[in-house]
């Protein structure tokens, strides 16, 4: 193994993620945005800033048979994220590019873990940097799965509770509706720092809140975040969504 690299795991060992040792490293984030996304086998799928690969590695590990494209803009995360998927048994086709130019594949299911800060000081990391702050805006990310995701096909992304009105006005600007959104508590009683939204391409049905999911109790995992980060579980999508 590359010594600028560390071998981890996710999902209890089941997705195995080389990633950069100094940099942007994969935490919960892409765990539970994958867990969001109501794939089902035979879908298409598509990630934007896919990093090392974590968010589509731990889709499609819970969805055997999905079919998965997607993008990086950065060369050599893109090329370590084909080794993670190699090694991991899933086929998929991951692209170089810049999000805003980039010919993209129509898909039944478009998500990304953007990055959402726009201000304060970026880290002196390149790699952090590029992961954390803003490239191109949250409209542009959206913009992107608006081109990619066919009629009834849904986006999933996952932001700062800050940013969460924002970002359901630019899904209903680029033809998506039918929001929902689903607060990362950190523990119960306590003000949601992340949240999931997902929306339907052409979706008119009314946005939901769903009930969301606390992810501690004391200091361990709480008994539902421990089955979605260990054990790969779904979580609750709320209604059906028409397909």
């Amino acid at each position: 193994m590359d010594s600028s690299l560390t071998e981890d795991t996710l999902l209890s060992g089941r997705v195995r993620l080389a990633q950069p040792r100094h940099g942007f490293r994969a935490a919960v984030d892409p765990v539970l945005l994958a867990a969001f996304v109501p794939a089902r086998a035979g879908d298409a799928v598509l990630e934007l800033g896919c990093g090392s690969g974590a968010a589509f590695l731990c889709l499609a590990t819970r969805v055997p048979g999905i079919t998965v494209t997607a993008l990086e803009r950065d060369a050599s995360l893109a090329e370590l994220a084909t080794r993670n998927a190699a090694a991991n048994g899933v086929a998929a086709t991951v692209l170089t590019g810049d999000l805003r130019a980039a010919a993209l594949p129509e898909v039944a299911h478009g998500f990304a873990n953007p990055p959402f800060w726009s201000g304060g000081t970026p880290s002196p990391d390149a790699a952090r940097r590029q992961a954390s702050h803003e490239q191109a805006v949250l409209a542009d990310w959206v913009s992107a799965l608006g081109r990619a995701v066919r009629r009834r096909g849904t986006a999933s992304l996952i932001l700062p509770a800050s940013r969460f009105a924002e970002a359901a006005c630019h899904l209903r600007g680029a033809g998506f509706g039918a929001v929902v959104l689903c607060p990362l508590w950190p523990r119960a009683g306590v003000a949601a720092k992340r949240v999931l939204l997902r929306a339907v391409k052409g979706g008119r049905g009314p946005d939901v809140v769903l009930p969301g999911l606390a992810l501690h109790e004391g200091a361990s995992w709480s008994v539902a975040a421990d089955a979605v980060l260990r054990d790969g579980a779904a979580l609750p999508v709320g209604p059906e969504f028409a397909r």
